[in-house]
């Protein structure tokens, strides 16, 4: 079988042997490989920077037919993740690769999700200025990785009975059930949290513009309290708590 060529995201490095790497990589048009790389961190290596956690590469992968890892012959540095001075950027970075990692499935294209990963690589790389504005940019991306994989959480109505949501106060929402709940139906569920009306507004926002640019302006309080549910509802999601989100805490903005 010929090896084929794909644009990856490098989103895991482990060491195999002295000189080898075992990788997993997202590429736009395969999915989620897994592959070895032989030799990758010999001098004068095929690879050469290619294999960077974070990094985009154009690479040449032989696709093995049944089980086992695939094979990385080549991997060639289309754009590095350059780490700045931004710390929140570093760890976005990070949890874009865990995300597509952990929501995806091995070799189960879906070049709409590559292009969400890829987009907020490129705006967290070497980020310059205030770090406030990352809360927004990464929401926007937890949601839209969220909505492609169906488990986008419902905001617009109680997701129960469809009925309306108050406007103000605190609004229920369900882990096991996805969405916000009204007041009747909250009454005897498990694993729910309470978010302000504001933080539901600003969820709601997101999802309705996905697209927009710059990335939503979230208030500290609100950011703080979106990112703790967002949190909570990706680990009732996936069984267990991403490794990164613990250390993702929205940046109050500087003050000149």
């Amino acid at each position: 079988m010929p090896a084929e060529k794909t644009l990856a995201i490098v989103i895991r490095t482990v060491p195999f042997g002295e000189t080898s790497s075992v990788v997993t990589i997202y590429c736009r048009e395969f999915g989620k490989l897994r592959a070895l790389a032989k030799g990758a961190w010999r001098p004068k290596s095929s690879f050469d920077g290619g294999l960077d956690l974070l990094s985009i590469s154009q690479v040449l992968v032989l696709r093995k037919s049944s089980g086992g890892l695939d094979l990385l012959t080549e991997a060639s540095l289309e754009r590095r993740f350059r780490v700045g001075r931004s710390y929140a950027a570093v760890l976005g970075g990070l949890h874009i690769a865990e995300l597509l990692d952990v929501l995806t499935a091995d070799a189960d294209p879906h070049p709409e999700l590559f292009d969400v990963a890829y987009a907020t690589l490129r705006r967290l790389s070497a980020w310059r200025g205030d770090d406030a504005p990352v809360a927004g940019l990464l929401l926007r991306s937890d949601l839209a990785m969220l909505r492609l994989v169906g488990h986008a959480p419902e905001t617009a109505c109680c997701v129960e009975c469809r009925g309306p949501l108050p406007a103000t106060g605190r609004i229920a929402f369900g882990m096991l059930e996805g969405g916000v709940l009204c007041e009747r139906c909250r009454s005897g569920r498990r694993a729910v949290v309470s978010l302000s009306a504001a933080a539901v507004a600003t969820l709601r926002h997101v999802l309705e513009h996905p697209t927009a640019t710059p990335p939503p302006d979230i208030p500290p309080g609100v950011a703080g309290e979106v990112r703790a549910m967002m949190s909570t509802y990706f680990a009732h999601l996936l069984g267990r708590p991403t490794r990164v989100a613990a250390r993702l805490k929205p940046v109050r903005r500087r003050i000149s």
